[in-house]
């Protein structure tokens, strides 16, 4: 009896889980980071309204996605997360301190400037350290039999870095993007501004990334470089670059939700990049997806809890943005 190949399924519903996490909670730091450079209090304000009923539920994503690593392809989760314990560490230690500015920003007035602080610091910490975590997956890991092989600071290189410092242009850019959709005005023309500056930033780390990527690594230079592969990822740059000259012409212009789709579609082609340039390692150069995979069993397991679980997810996520949806209003926002 032929086994049905459920390592497909799995791979489908982790890379949406990464990719929804990239976005929805991805646009809420990086409104977090922009309004720590918000020219006064009332665009703060403005600013933490536009996101406060959404943001702690955006971060379900980073729990599905973990745990499906965990249990559909367990030996991925055992070799990846000690390679990159610290980083992971300071993201969670970031986020949490990030919640809790968040709240007791408007508890305790006299120390307002302080978690105003805390709130933009959270937000910049967690996304570098996702960034240096997705540069150290890219370089890929030394693995000794079916366990990191490695030291505790591996991840710690300019690669890893530069690809920090590129998540957070990208991770502005959504929030600058999330802040014209939502506000208006002054704010909302400030936003526009800042999403101009933060999408230089993000090309030029799509640039470097990908130059610096295939020179680092002879197999994925042959696959994007090699005929008649050459041909048919071409579509790949062309269409990044159709997608930045829209966004640019959205955010010089009056448009308010192409420049978040835009900006959405940068990070979807990125995400395509470096799924070409890695297919099919779940742990990269070493063990493909098929080889990390628990076994059959568990996944048809799991995956019937997830059927159930899913669409509650999307359901939930879907109905609290359209309760929400519009404008923010200056006299309507978030008060514990």
């Amino acid at each position: 009896m032929e086994v049905l190949d459920l390592v497909p399924v799995w791979t489908v519903l982790l890379a949406l889980a990464v990719f929804y996490y990239v976005v929805f909670d991805g646009f809420d730091l990086g409104v977090g980071m922009l309004y720590g450079l918000a020219p006064d209090q009332s665009m703060r304000n403005a600013i933490m309204d536009s996101v406060a009923p959404v943001w702690d539920g955006n971060e379900t994503w980073l729990v599905f996605g973990g745990l499906g690593l965990l249990t559909a392809f367990p030996l991925a989760f055992a070799i990846i997360i000690p390679a990159v314990y610290f980083p992971i560490l300071v993201m969670l230690l970031a986020l949490i301190f990030r919640g809790v500015a968040f709240e007791f920003r408007f508890r305790h007035e006299r120390l307002r400037r302080f978690w105003d602080g805390a709130f933009c610091a959270g937000s910049i910490l967690a996304t570098i350290a996702q960034g240096v975590v997705l540069g150290a997956f890219i370089q890929g890991f030394k693995v000794d039999g079916r366990q990191f092989g490695g030291g505790s600071f591996d991840f710690a290189t300019p690669f890893a870095f530069v690809v920090g410092v590129a998540l957070l242009a990208g991770y502005a850019l959504l929030g600058a993007a999330w802040l014209v959709l939502k506000t208006e005005g002054a704010l909302q023309d400030w936003a526009r501004r800042a999403g101009r500056l933060c999408l230089i930033g993000v090309l030029a780390g799509i640039v470097v990334v990908s130059v610096w990527t295939p020179l680092a690594n002879a197999g994925i230079a042959q696959r994007w470089f090699s005929w008649p592969d050459i041909a048919l990822l071409a579509p790949v740059p062309i269409i990044t670059a159709v997608i930045a000259v829209v966004e640019w012409y959205a955010l010089t212009h009056r448009y308010e939700l192409l420049p978040f789709l835009g900006a959405i579609g940068l990070f979807l082609m990125s995400f395509l990049g470096i799924a070409i340039s890695l297919w099919p390692m779940i742990v990269p150069y070493r063990y493909t997806l098929w080889q990390a995979a628990a076994p059959e069993s568990t996944q048809a397991f799991l995956l019937v809890g997830t059927l159930f679980l899913l669409p509650v997810i999307l359901m939930y996520t879907a109905w609290s943005y359209w309760v929400f949806r519009g404008k923010v209003r200056g006299d309507v926002g978030y008060r514990p």
